[in-house]
């Protein structure tokens, strides 16, 4: 277990609240490993989001190759920096087997680094969870789940439910004991139960879904769609009830049959 040195919240009161809230969570913190984010206090915000693009829609075996050829481009052997990125060529970055969107993505990470756009470490200690998101998914690239998880490992932010991310979606599925995957608005307001540690939350979510193993994940069904609730059609043109509706308004009455009138007598 991470020591209290390295979180910014106290973890030992996280997992008492969640444990007294919620027995499931409870049940999960006796069963699987406990909160460790593994946070690298050396990197930067800027290496962090560098690596986090390197990583992006492939395996992780992949991406480390091709981050580690990344390093070897730069004078020191680490990430490039925001400068020297932005003078590589794109030709090299293609040849260390970054797609064109990656490139772009990266370049586009160096240059708001550089304008201050990206902060640094300690600005974004200074800054609340909303504006590092928003400051940050202005960035090519870079969408709320990647600053989610710039919020939880590098930043240990202890109030974050990725609410999109599907490890969390079937983790609560089989945590719970739910067929189909949450809708990130109903995971959503399930999660108000754990605040303020939605983070320590979502962990407990992943271990869950890593102890169940594909076999079962794999059965759990997408999220039921909502059901829209549909007004009754109104009869079209030449729907049997219109044509009725029609015949009715069209239909004249009868004139009243006239009496025969009697003979008069005198």
């Amino acid at each position: 277990m991470p020591t209290i040195s390295q979180l910014p919240f106290d973890l030992a009161a996280a997992v008492a609240h969640l444990s007294n809230c919620d027995p499931c969570i409870a049940r999960l913190v006796q069963e699987v490993i406990p909160f460790d984010p593994n946070i690298d206090h050396t990197q930067s915000p800027y290496e962090s989001l560098l690596e986090s693009i390197a990583y992006q829609s492939i395996s992780g075996k992949a991406a480390a190759t091709i981050y580690a050829r990344i390093k070897a481009l730069s004078a020191n052997g680490g990430p490039p920096t925001p400068q020297e990125m932005l003078r590589l060529k794109t030709k090299a970055l293609r040849k260390a087997g970054l797609s064109g969107a990656k490139i772009l993505a990266m370049k586009d990470l160096a240059q708001k680094t550089i304008d201050g756009i990206v902060p640094t470490h300690e600005e974004a200690l200074k800054l609340s969870d909303d504006e590092l998101v928003e400051r940050l998914i202005s960035v090519r690239g870079i969408g709320a789940w990647t600053v989610e998880m710039f919020l939880i490992f590098r930043l240990g932010r202890p109030d974050v439910l990725p609410i999109h991310d599907l490890g969390v979606q079937k983790g609560w599925s089989v945590a719970y004991g739910k067929k189909h995957m949450p809708r990130p608005a109903e995971l959503l307001a399930f999660g108000e139960r754990w605040r303020p540690y939605r983070t320590v939350a979502s962990w407990y979510m992943w271990r869950a879904f890593e102890k169940a193993g594909y076999a079962t994940t794999n059965k759990i069904r997408p999220p039921k769609l909502k059901r829209k609730r549909t007004k009754p059609k109104a009869a079209t043109r030449n729907s049997p009830n219109a044509k009725r509706v029609r015949h009715k308004r069209t239909r004249k009455k009868s004139a009243p049959k006239k009496r025969p009138e009697k003979p008069r007598t005198s």
